[in-house]
């Protein structure tokens, strides 16, 4: 049984959502030498590149709507199997300016869309 899409943009959102919780009030050099605060967004950022990745296969015309898709995707990729090559100053960048974006997108995505498992 295939996975609904919406379920993929609900896991990238909530993802995108944690990481905007955990870097708020928090400044780069924070970012950077905290291990634990840059190892749970790296976390959330592999979720965000897995789920458009799965979307992409079973709705890729909703995935292509996501800015940057491939981009989104090489870093889970990068984060997941090239974890030495990592720049977390580049990582804080794209959070910076990548990240309202692509959670806007999917916010305008999902539109009035309950949560996965919502009983209204």
């Amino acid at each position: 049984m295939q996975r609904d899409p919406l379920c993929y943009l609900w896991d990238a959102a909530r993802a995108a959502d944690a990481v905007i919780a955990f870097t708020s009030g928090r400044t780069r050099d924070d970012f950077l030498n905290d291990l634990q605060l840059s190892s749970a967004v790296e976390r959330q950022l592999e979720i965000i590149g897995e789920a458009l990745s799965q979307l992409s296969r079973v709705e890729p015309s909703m995935a292509r709507r996501a800015p940057n898709l491939g981009r989104i995707i090489g870093l889970r990729n990068i984060l997941v199997h090239g974890y030495a090559q990592v720049d977390l100053g580049r990582v804080w960048q794209i959070i910076q300016e990548n990240l309202p974006e692509l959670r806007a997108t999917l916010a305008q995505l999902l539109g009035k869309a309950p949560p996965p498992g919502h009983i209204p």
